[in-house]
């Protein structure tokens, strides 16, 4: 443990069942959490916390220990089969994927970790069984909610199961110290499980502003084959339900059908880019997007791309005049972040998080609801305005300088040093303090002790 005036770990053990982080986002359950988990990780390791990041093997090719970045170890745990499960099977999973994380840290001295940070549901079962094995803190991030995301659900879209609600409201009560993205999950975490509200810490999620920011548009639409006199508005994300694709796609062709009944059509054509693959309840039907794109006669109008490695993926938000993210639900929304930090507006559904991660009427605009007429005017009036649209991307420039992972980091140890303190009270009280037995020990024994392959 850090000597200085505040606690600060030297050692954390991540969970993050059910996504690795060194997947690619953007198809399967792989998100905006895997960036979050990895680029946090990356950051607290600069700052001088080693990160063992605790996650669920999906094929027979993954290294059991990978080391993502310095001071960054990846465990793929053996629990189940490799591949075959969602998110929906994976609590029978709990038990293999518990055990093994308790043998890993049994192999160590006592106090190899400081600290537990728990991703998700299933992580925070598996975090409460390993905080109490261990007495470390646990602090816990959901991410997104079910009783959030079972009051927004898109139209034919499957609510999330009971044993899930119950499993987040367990977490909340046995969570040392919990992390919402925004000050509004915080008011749901208190107002829907009853959350100790000095409990909960705000950290703002971040983008890494050296890889995201404004470049060459024409080149960007280059790349991809993209015509440069074209109004492009691209989707970035899983294409499922949740994440309301079909709303882009349904508000693009009423305008497009609009612009073709006036009497001087704009100049340049419309393009839908859609990146991503499908996901979640998408899988059931995973070329419905395609099929309405079809069915509406906009086909020659929408490009779909498969999920982009970051350094492509930047590309395309360069390359987009607009990028709309028209989710039901959104606990923050990085995407948002992303885009406009590479200096696009952003269109946004006014939910969760996403009221906080766009300045409406700055740096992009929020609608209410998901009418496609709504979407329809919302989309004509940005597109009708190069000028409005310039303007938005410089702002947007700016608003994402706001929201970086160095100021996420930041703002999660102070969250662990919180807990830390707690946790060294509580033993003051009990007489049950104890001294560390582990400081921080150089990169170069650790790999060696750790057998970590370098990614």
């Amino acid at each position: 443990m850090s000597q200085r005036g505040d606690l600060r770990p030297n050692r954390i053990a991540v969970l993050s069942v059910h996504t690795s982080p060194l997947a690619q986002p953007g198809t399967g359950d792989a998100g905006g959490m895997n960036v979050y988990v990895l680029q946090t990780a990356v950051e607290l390791a600069r700052r001088g916390t080693e990160v063992e990041i605790f996650t669920r093997a999906t094929s027979s090719n993954d290294e059991p220990v990978v080391e993502a970045a310095p001071g960054v170890l990846v465990r793929n745990v053996v629990a189940g089969p490799f591949e075959g499960l969602d998110k929906f099977d994976l609590p029978t999973q709990l038990c293999p994927f518990a055990a093994e994380v308790l043998r890993t840290e049994a192999r160590n001295l006592p106090g190899h970790y400081d600290l537990i940070h728990s991703h998700y549901w299933l992580s925070g079962q598996v975090g409460w069984l390993a905080r109490d094995r261990w007495r470390v803190p646990m602090v816990h991030t959901a991410h997104t909610l079910a009783a959030v995301k079972n009051a927004f659900l898109a139209e034919g879209d499957c609510p999330e199961p009971a044993v899930r609600e119950i499993g987040e409201k367990q977490i909340v009560a046995e969570a040392d110290r919990l992390v919402a993205n925004t000050g509004e999950e915080a008011r749901q975490l208190v107002e829907l499980y009853g959350a100790d509200p000095d409990h909960i810490d705000v950290v703002l999620p971040g983008a890494d502003l050296t890889r995201y920011h404004p470049g060459d548009k024409l080149a960007a639409r280059a790349e991809f084959g993209l015509r440069a006199d074209e109004r492009i508005v691209a989707f970035i994300g899983r294409i499922q339900p949740l994440k309301a694709p079909d709303v882009l796609v349904r508000a693009a062709a009423q305008l497009l059908e609009q612009e073709a009944a006036q009497p001087v059509p704009p100049a340049r054509p419309l393009r839908v880019v859609i990146v991503g693959g499908p996901s979640g309840s998408g899988l059931e039907r995973p070329n419905a997007l395609i099929e309405l794109a079809a069915a509406l006669g906009i086909s020659d109008r929408v490009t779909f791309l498969p999920p982009q490695p970051a350094h492509r993926l930047v590309q395309v938000y360069r390359a987009a005049d607009l990028v709309a993210v028209p989710s039901y639900n959104e606990s923050f929304g990085l995407v948002a972040i992303e885009a406009q930090a590479s200096g696009t507006p952003v269109l946004a559904a006014d939910v969760g998080g996403l009221g906080t991660a766009v300045r409406d009427g700055i740096s992009g605009l929020l609608v209410p609801g998901h009418r496609t007429d709504d979407w329809a005017d919302a989309l004509g009036s940005m597109l009708a305005d190069p000028v409005r649209l310039e303007l938005m991307g410089a702002a947007a420039v700016e608003h994402a300088a706001n929201f970086s992972w160095a100021h996420t980091a930041d703002g999660l140890l102070d969250s662990y040093s919180a807990a830390l303190s707690q946790a060294r009270g509580n033993r003051v009280r009990t007489g049950n303090l104890h001294t560390d037995s582990n400081q921080a020990r150089s990169q170069s024994l650790w790999r060696r002790r750790t057998g970590a392959v370098r990614r």
